[in-house]
């Protein structure tokens, strides 16, 4: 961990100049500002989407997620203080970049990988969220999908703080889309064992506005729990299996895992 903070002190420095401006970035902003906020992100593995200059869902919801790890205040708003630790703890290759879009090459811009190796020749696009939509047009879901997964984060999560509603929604989404589960909303929340409010009944209780707006928020793009697809509360967990899965972070009760 030393030698990490050690390496990371000494390379950051030779960075040129940050070419952010002054003006606060938000939603629905496109230009050099914008690029440079998903490249910084990107770099240090929090926007996965394609680096276009343009302020969209995929953009927020990684600019929140950046807030909250780091302790800023999470309101999405690409300010001073989220730009100066975004300068502080990552690198912008510009140049790179910018001539990546002027190619229409399709390129990543992750830390710690040379760049020579971040760049896919002949155009296309790089990853983006499947669940990036408008907020109040979640494509690819209906309206009993919505309502069943807002009664699951209801009865599972509604002791949490929000951040907490939100990440038990993105873990159904999660594994709607991996190999190992279902792949319908019912299918996922209703596997056996899968959920203790299915066992014990909760899942039929009235969610309140806030677990539909987690649900909402989760299918717009933000996963707080980095891509997990289990989690449990430690407390009263009995299973050692669960214990074993690689953990990657707790949030509120619920420690979540791969």
């Amino acid at each position: 961990m030393f030698l990490f903070a050690f390496l990371l002190v000494y390379e950051l420095p030779t960075e040129k100049a940050s070419a952010f401006s002054n003006q606060v970035i938000q939603r629905g902003a496109v230009g050099d500002d914008v690029i440079e906020l998903q490249a910084r992100l990107q770099y240090i593995g929090f926007y996965n989407g394609k680096i276009d200059g343009v302020f969209g869902w995929g953009t927020y919801w990684a600019v929140r997620n950046f807030q909250y790890e780091y302790g800023l205040p999470v309101d999405g708003l690409a300010g001073a203080s989220t730009k100066a630790k975004l300068v502080k703890v990552s690198r912008y290759h510009e140049q790179f970049v910018k001539e990546q879009i002027r190619k229409g090459n399709s390129f990543t811009h992750y830390g710690g990988k040379p760049l020579s190796q971040q760049v896919k020749r002949g155009g296309g696009s790089a990853r983006a969220s499947t669940r990036v939509t408008a907020a109040n047009v979640p494509k690819g879901f209906s309206q009993n999908d919505i309502q069943l997964m807002a009664n699951a984060v209801y009865g599972e999560a509604r002791g949490e703080p929000y951040i907490g509603q939100v990440a038990v929604a993105a873990v159904i989404l999660n594994r709607l889309d991996h190999p190992s589960f279902p792949h319908t909303v019912a299918g996922v929340i209703f596997q056996p064992g899968a959920f203790t409010a299915v066992a014990d009944g909760q899942i039929w209780l009235t969610p309140n506005e806030t677990a539909k707006k987690a649900v909402l928020d989760a299918i717009n793009g933000w996963d707080p729990t980095g891509g997990a697809i289990y989690y449990f509360n430690p407390a009263t967990a009995t299973s050692s299996w669960i214990w074993n899965r690689p953990q990657i972070k707790q949030i509120g009760k619920h420690i979540f895992c791969k």
